[in-house]
Order: structure tokens, then C-alpha cells, then sequence
């Protein structure tokens, strides 16, 4: 863990990152080795680097086709929790080491997420297979909509 007066650097996010990798995918689980999904990456990363998960996440449901809220507006769960938490950026500053949001269906919520690797590549959690690193091509990058920096990040 991270602690006070200690630099967190990108190099040390992206290789716990890569560490992740293989970890099976299990829709709302933050374990390495065991289960994970997207969240449960950037989750068990922030226990890594700043100890206890500063909220429990609220259920959510395994696809990418979130219900508008009661005033029909886009519930952006996801990416307010990240700004709760997280520093935002913009998704042109995002670096290695960062979080990044992606929007899975052009009027919805941001849903998946993932962090940046160098190379512009990431890591993430995948359905149905298991968290890999894969290219971050014009596809991902067309779906990019929030970039967040963990505290503490030294450049």
C-alpha cells in the first residue's frame, strides 16, 4: 500500500495491473487470481495502493444497457463514482497508469473500464474470458469518454 509522503508512479500501477492478468472474469468480483470484472480491477487497485475501498458499489448488472433515471437522463454511475474518488482528466491527457471509461453504446452510460499501459494498450477485465492486455485501436478509442488519474500519481 501506498503510504503517506510516498510517490505512487505510473510504472508501479501499470505492472499491478499486469499482474491481474489471467485473473478469470466474475461479474462483480475484485480478487486476483480468482474473479474479477472491470470495477473489481480499478477496485483492487485502489486496495493496493490507498487500502480500504472508499465506498461499496452499488449492484449493477453484467450488460451495457443501463435504464435512464426517472427524469429519462443518462445515469453516468460509473463515471460520478470515479469522480468522487479519482481525479478527472481529459481523455486527450490520459497516460499510462491511468483509468479510463468507455461507453459501450453510443446514448449510454459508461460502463467498462480499464488502465492504461504503455504502447497504447490497456488492461481490463474482458467477458467471458479473463483480464488481459490488449491494443487500445480506433474501436476502444472511439468508446473513450472519461479519463481519471489515481491520488497521488507522480509524473
Amino acid at each position: 500500500m501506498a503510504e503517506a509522503g510516498i510517490d505512487l508512479t505510473r510504472d508501479a500501477i501499470v505492472a499491478a495491473a499486469r499482474a491481474w492478468i489471467g485473473t478469470p472474469y466474475r461479474h462483480q468480483a475484485s480478487c486476483k487470481g480468482a474473479g474479477t470484472d472491470c470495477l473489481g480491477l480499478v477496485r483492487g487497485l485502489w486496495r493496493e495502493f490507498h487500502g480500504a475501498e472508499p465506498e461499496t458499489p452499488p449492484a449493477y448488472t453484467a450488460d451495457w444497457a443501463e435504464a435512464p433515471g426517472a427524469d429519462g437522463a443518462l445515469v453516468e454511475a460509473m463515471a460520478d463514482a470515479a469522480r468522487r474518488h479519482l481525479i478527472e482528466v481529459g481523455v486527450d491527457e490520459a497516460r499510462d497508469g491511468d483509468v479510463v471509461l468507455f461507453r459501450m453504446r453510443g446514448r449510454g452510460p459508461a460502463k467498462h473500464a480499464g488502465i492504461l499501459t504503455d504502447g497504447g494498450r490497456m488492461v481490463h477485465a474482458y467477458s467471458g474470458r479473463a483480464v488481459v492486455e490488449t491494443s487500445l485501436g480506433p474501436w476502444w478509442r472511439a468508446r473513450m469518454a472519461y479519463a481519471f488519474r489515481f491520488p497521488g500519481v507522480t509524473d
